[in-house]
């Protein structure tokens, strides 16, 4: 087994704990599913977000979907001028057989734009 890094982010539409906690569910499970992971896998995750969301803490959301064993911390996000707004950000930190070039990456919705080239 390898330890490895993937990292992804979302956009979510507004600055409410429902959204929040949607689009952090949403990005979390599609880096799961995309890798083959299950959350025993999972060392730990570290999750930002941009300076206008505020009304919750991502990691709530991930303990929601049975993240509750695995270490996961919250920040914010540098807030540099003309930055993608509302965005979610994670590095999630795992075990895994698959090589560097089979990690899947995953940006979704506005932050696709992120990084074009790993988009799905």
């Amino acid at each position: 087994m390898n330890i490895r890094a993937i990292r992804g982010a979302t956009q979510v539409a507004t600055n409410d704990a429902i959204s929040i906690g949607e689009g952090s569910k949403e990005l979390l499970s599609a880096i799961l599913r995309a890798n083959e992971l299950a959350i025993t896998d999972v060392i730990s995750v570290f999750l930002t977000s941009t300076a206008d969301l505020n009304a919750a803490f991502p990691a709530s959301a991930a303990r929601e979907i049975g993240f509750q064993s695995v270490p996961l911390l919250c920040a914010q996000e540098i807030d540099v001028p003309g930055a993608l707004p509302r965005t979610i950000r994670v590095m999630l930190h795992c075990t895994t057989k698959r090589s560097p070039l089979e990690i899947e990456h995953i940006y979704l919705h506005g932050a696709a734009v992120l990084r074009k080239d790993l988009a799905q």
